[in-house]
């Protein structure tokens, strides 16, 4: 668990190293990629071990028998957030951008609208298009610094939209927010309201900065007969190219009708993706998680303060993931400047805000999951880059 460590990722096939300079101009040599969610972190040794120990014994047919792998799902889901469930209700799909698209597909019809709190992750607004639905942005409220539900506002746009579907992202990303209880009470009643399929991505629900509970929102009353779970070991652990999720689904229609179209589209998991999750779901995986958050909550620390002291930038308070949305209203240049300052200066690939859909536009997305020496020598680009506001 040496977070420290500073591993060379350049030219390993890495998207976040690898093809920064395509897409951003920001070179491998010299420059820093914070962009793409994934840490640069080795996994737990529990991981590297199921794998060493499958490459040993040198066949890689088809993966049977998976009651091992649900039994490390249920135990961790149970552990960590006190959420029972059953092996019949677990789904494994080929991550969770695909469990959405597979949603989206087995929800709705095309033409129908799909609602996001906006804003939300970049990758659902592309499979929702992508499938031939529209995206219904349902703008979330900033108010001090944070984001807010804002119910009586969506309620009002939802009149005529034709929508079928609502995709939860908890917690938030970008935003980092972790809903409270209250929160999620409102998303499920909100659902209902509109008779909405609720699918609730919570990907993020292990990385947790100190003091922070996540509510899994199978634990809300009264949103069962439409509720559609996703979590993965993929972001917890860093290992994102096992390219592994689940898709929980307590309701026997609705998992009826996910079963289905699974079935239509030929999905198998990966045995890779299995023998990895279920040797971190594991205690050796949950003392690992312990560790990382609070290395993470550090490096947030560092990264917050250095922000701080650059006039006109604020950093939102991360309440979870690894992901800081830093605003740059307050220095009034246009995103096109403030972009160009962090990458073309400052040498940094980041997000782009308005990637994220409504209300992302004066910000950008930082990934602080890399050891804390990249983080402050970050800092110090970015107060150098935006220097003349000093």
């Amino acid at each position: 668990m040496n977070f420290d460590e500073i591993i060379d990722r350049r030219g390993t096939h890495s998207a976040k190293w690898d093809m920064m300079e395509k897409i951003y101009g920001v070179p491998a040599d010299g420059g820093l990629p914070m962009w793409v969610a994934d840490m640069d972190f080795r996994p737990p040794a529990c991981v590297q071990g199921a794998l060493e120990e499958m490459i040993g014994h040198g066949l890689y047919g088809y993966y049977g028998d998976d009651s091992g792998y649900k039994a490390a799902i249920r135990w961790w889901l149970a552990e960590r957030h006190g959420w029972t469930v059953e092996d019949g209700w677990i789904f494994t799909t080929h991550g969770l951008v695909n469990g959405t698209a597979v949603c989206v597909d087995a929800f709705s019809d095309p033409g129908d609208g799909v609602v996001l709190m906006t804003p939300v992750y970049h990758a659902f607004a592309r499979v929702i298009e992508a499938a031939g639905r529209r995206v219904v942005e349902c703008p979330l409220a900033l108010r001090e610094g944070r984001y807010e539900m804002d119910f009586d506002a969506w309620d009002a746009q939802m009149e005529n939209s034709g929508a079928k579907m609502l995709v939860l992202c908890s917690p938030h990303n970008p935003g980092g927010r972790v809903w409270t209880r209250a929160e999620l009470e409102g998303v499920a009643a909100f659902a209902r309201r509109h008779d909405l399929v609720l699918v609730s991505d919570e990907i993020h629900h292990d990385l947790l900065m100190p003091g922070q509970t996540h509510v899994p929102m199978a634990l809300i009353e009264g949103v069962e007969d439409r509720l559609v779970m996703m979590s993965s070991t993929t972001k917890t652990f860093n290992i994102a190219g096992a390219h592994t999720g689940n898709v929980i689904i307590a309701d026997e229609a609705l998992r009826a009708r996910f079963a289905k179209k699974m079935a239509a589209l030929g999905l198998s998991p990966n045995s890779f993706g299995l023998f990895m999750a279920e040797a971190a779901y594991s205690p050796e995986g949950a003392e690992w998680v312990d560790a990382l958050c609070g290395y993470l909550d550090g490096n947030r620390k560092v990264f917050d303060a250095g922000i701080a002291e650059i006039p006109g930038l604020a950093s939102m308070p991360l309440e979870a993931t690894y992901l800081s949305w830093v605003d740059f209203d307050g220095t009034g240049m246009a995103p096109a400047e403030f972009a160009a300052r962090v990458e073309k200066d400052a040498k940094i690939a980041v997000n782009h805000g308005p990637t994220f859909g409504k209300g992302g536009e004066s910000f950008l997305r930082f990934n602080i999951a890399t050891p804390r020496a990249r983080v402050a020598e970050a800092v110090e680009r970015l107060q150098a880059a935006f220097g003349d506001l000093q």
